[in-house]
């Protein structure tokens, strides 16, 4: 899929992205480091559409959290990548968020960010309280969005 699909996907899917190109050997971790940037997968956690800032025009784009690094349960390095629309990447949906569950934003409205998918409302509210997002915004994947992509042919 182009990287324009992915704007269809809904917010805490994991997407994966490739660029075809076969994996290295494990010998080869020049290679394979290399090519491990261009081949991975990570959680959807915002998307922008495309923008007009003074006479440019940005192209949308989307951000994956692709992993937290850190030591005794305290994350001290958090990995975003941010594609734009353009890409010339391929992507995949390799699952979406399933229903019940809810999604915990830093923000309400346009760049808002999902922070934390929690598998209920009490999961969520219960994260809150440990972390502190004193705007977040908690958003339950419904029956009809679930359905949505069924219907449309969106299931992973």
């Amino acid at each position: 899929m182009s990287a324009h699909l992915v704007f269809h996907a809904p917010i805490g899917s994991i997407i994966a992205w490739s660029d075809g190109t076969p994996r290295p050997p494990e010998r080869h971790r020049k290679k394979l480091s290399a090519w491990k940037n261009n081949n991975s997968s990570g959680r959807l956690i915002r998307r922008q559409e495309h923008r007009a800032v003074g006479n440019t025009s940005l192209p949308g784009d989307f951000t994956l959290h692709e992993a937290d690094h850190g030591a005794g349960g305290v994350i001290t390095i958090r990995i975003h990548r941010t594609f734009s629309a353009d890409s010339t990447l391929r992507f995949s949906v390799l699952a979406r968020p399933t229903q019940g569950s809810v999604r915990v934003f830093n923000r309400e409205g346009d760049g808002a960010e999902l922070v934390y998918l929690a598998t209920h409302r009490a999961d969520a509210e219960e994260w809150l309280s440990r972390h502190g997002y004193p705007n977040a915004v908690l958003d339950e994947v419904s029956a009809d969005e679930a359905a949505a992509d069924a219907v449309e042919g969106r299931v992973a």
